[in-house]
């Protein structure tokens, strides 16, 4: 039994020192009685520098206030998720988020464990971010327009269904207001290109546009991105403007809105009740106007159920509501937005592919698209890494495997216009098409602009010359 036991404890040792987060576990005394390979990767030191050693004299830049471990070491309270900032002897910054456990025997307190991630290069990355954005909103000689990063314009929405058209028409309504406005839909469906055509439309159009996942930062972060930072709220806080701060005067876009903390969602609320921001640590208030359009990509009710959304937020938010259609709902849209990534690939790839055979637009119509339009902009890049230089149309071989997983010889599902044509026509007059709502859509981004080819080529997301070019292909010519 003995020996079992030590083969148990030698197994167990080794899978701690395999996973990929570190595991630090000291007696009631503060003395280290296990430290695994990557927590000794993660401090930079070796392991022997560490087992027998007191937790204090490996990390003196933390106190009893600050420490996790200590916390749980006199209250016997558990400590989830919680960011720690500290600086190891050897004098490197560690940041990483801890959760720690008391260990208990017949009820008393005989150590603690500790369990961290590592994520110093994600905060030195957001970091960086952060300063660069924070340098454009104190630069005294900022380009407000050329601040912003909304690119996308209405004139780049593509599709011709009913649905899309209809969320289309709610969106251009609400660019007309700074009320806020939840864009609910599965991922890939554009929310963001929504958001940036709304905000371009509007009268914020000048000022800056400020788009944050909820779900690419940890809460803890979040909050100090979100509403700043003054010197000191914590252990290496600078003054910082947040987002908020930042975006003032125009836009900010909170995408996945579901995955930020509720408490984070609370003051959020307030901000967007009172227009008044104070920065985490700080003491000073500033008044904000901003306007707020924010996404999901599942159903608010559902969040709502789930306890994922706050209901005074959501009733806070959802002023204007628009439902972006996943693509399976609007298949007749597939070979417009078909051909707009020919042309985009076209141009990315160097090759001049001039269409796509009925029977590989028959395979993309009969595709239940879990990745929506995302995906099929995916899809067709993968053919052009399948296709040779010399090859004009995309053919069946030349899409990605999965496409061909149910073969089948029946006709594509079309309603509308194209039910008819693309059972009958050919690639070439069906690009013929395309061309035609290609001429459209730059008539209407120049009347958008004023006739001004470099606005128009930037909201067109193309080239000066490649919208000359086009110009000169389709004779459009300035109206007298």
């Amino acid at each position: 039994m003995s020996e079992q036991n030590d083969n148990g404890s030698k197994y167990f040792e080794k899978m701690l020192n395999i996973i990929d987060v570190g595991v630090h576990l000291i007696d009631k005394k503060g003395i280290t009685v296990f430290y695994n390979d990557k927590m000794a990767e993660t401090d930079g030191f070796k392991r022997e520098q560490v087992l027998g050693k007191n937790f204090f004299d490996l990390f003196p830049s933390l106190t009893n206030e600050t420490s996790t471990f200590i916390k749980v070491l006199h209250t016997g309270i558990e400590i989830r998720e919680k960011i720690q900032t500290y600086v190891s002897v050897t004098g490197k910054r560690i940041t990483t988020i801890n959760s720690t456990y008391p260990l208990l025997e017949d009820g008393e307190i005989i150590g603690a464990l500790e369990v961290a991630k590592d994520i110093t290069s994600i905060v030195h990355l957001h970091d960086q971010i952060l300063d660069l954005r924070h340098q454009i909103y104190e630069s005294p000689t900022k380009d407000k327009k050329n601040a912003s990063s909304a690119r996308y314009h209405f004139s780049d929405l593509i599709g011709k269904s009913e649905a899309f058209l209809t969320t289309v028409s709610f969106a251009k309504k609400a660019s007309r207001t700074s009320s806020p406005v939840l864009i609910c839909g599965p991922t890939g469906t554009g929310k963001e290109l929504f958001a940036q055509s709304i905000h371009n439309a509007g009268a914020r159009r000048n000022r800056s546009f400020i788009a944050q996942n909820c779900a690419a930062v940890p809460n803890e972060l979040m909050e100090g991105i979100m509403f700043g930072t003054a010197r000191g709220a914590f252990t290496g806080a600078i003054d910082r403007a947040g987002l908020f701060e930042q975006a003032n005067g125009g836009t900010l876009f909170l995408d996945e809105l579901n995955s930020l903390d509720l408490f984070l969602q609370a003051k959020l609320l307030r901000v967007l009740q009172d227009g008044i921001v104070r920065r985490v640590g700080g003491t000073h208030e500033q008044q904000v106007d901003v306007r707020i359009i924010t996404a999901m990509n599942i159903d608010p009710k559902d969040a709502l159920e789930k306890g994922l959304l706050r209901n005074d937020l959501f009733y806070r938010l959802n002023v204007v509501n628009l439902t972006l259609p996943p693509l399976f709902q609007r298949k007749e849209d597939i070979p417009l937005l078909t051909y707009h990534f020919i042309d985009k690939f076209n141009t990315m790839f160097g090759m001049k592919i001039t269409g796509i055979t009925p029977a590989a637009l028959n395979r993309l119509m009969d595709y239940h698209w879990p990745g929506n339009i995302r995906e099929l902009s995916h899809a067709i890049e993968s053919t052009y890494n399948m296709m040779d230089l010399e090859c004009e149309f995309i053919e069946e071989n030349h899409l990605p495997a999965y496409f061909m997983e149910n073969k089948t010889t029946a006709p594509a599902i079309l309603s509308g216009t194209w039910s008819h044509e693309i059972a009958t026509i050919s690639a070439g007059k069906l690009a013929d098409k395309v061309k035609q709502m290609e001429r459209e859509t730059i008539t209407d981004a120049l009347e958008n602009h004023q006739y001004n080819i470099t606005l128009t080529a930037q909201a067109l997301g193309i080239k000066r010359q490649a919208l000359q070019y086009k110009l000169n292909r389709y004779g459009i010519v300035k109206k007298p």
